[in-house]
């Protein structure tokens, strides 16, 4: 099992992501996307971490989250990802491991960075074939980077916020489909 790569600290950026077992799904219905979307708001408070992108994928997530408080694992994404394991559990009527193991985490250290990985993030259902352009995933922020659907995450202007507009986002986000076809940083999901 993968070590964390370093201690969560407050004031900091962090790439947080996990995949099912074996890269099994995690997500089995409708349902479960919903509900992985609505506890991850309900549990990532704007006193504790601001969320500022994210993709869902069938058998992984990706989050892109900045930190206010030290204590992040033990009182937000352990009681979440509990919540969301035994909930799915219950509905499936499995037992055991969901995750592969603890989320994994990088840390954005960098603005360069920060607007990479909101690209690679929102990218990453194009690159995995489920769909053709990144706005026709609905289990992702970027309808709402780009003005497709209304906005809940305050935070995604801490990255908009480095752009003259939506539309110079999505553009953005397009250089990365025609200039790599989607592998760039392949290191920040490591097989």
């Amino acid at each position: 099992m993968p070590i964390r790569e370093a201690k969560l600290v407050a004031g900091s950026s962090y790439h947080l992501f996990n995949r099912g077992v074996n890269r099994s799904p995690i997500f089995f219905n409708d349902g479960n996307w919903l509900f992985f979307i609505r506890q991850m708001k309900h549990y990532f408070t704007p006193d504790r971490v601001r969320i500022l992108a994210y993709c869902l994928m069938p058998n992984h997530y990706h989050l892109l989250v900045q930190l206010l408080c030290d204590d992040f694992s033990a009182t937000v994404m352990q009681p979440f990802s509990l919540s969301y394991v035994k909930a799915v559990n219950k509905q499936q009527a499995r037992t055991g491991p969901l995750f592969e193991g603890p989320f994994q985490s990088r840390h954005v250290d960098r603005d360069e960075y920060l607007r990479h990985l909101t690209r690679y993030i929102h990218m990453n259902p194009v690159a995995a074939n489920l769909v053709q352009t990144p706005e026709l995933w609905q289990y992702s922020s970027y309808q709402e980077y780009v003005g497709l659907r209304a906005g809940t995450l305050p935070a995604k202007e801490l990255v908009l916020g480095q752009f003259p507009s939506p539309k110079a986002y999505a553009d953005y986000v397009q250089l990365y489909r025609t200039a790599d076809d989607g592998r760039l940083a392949q290191w920040l999901f490591p097989e």
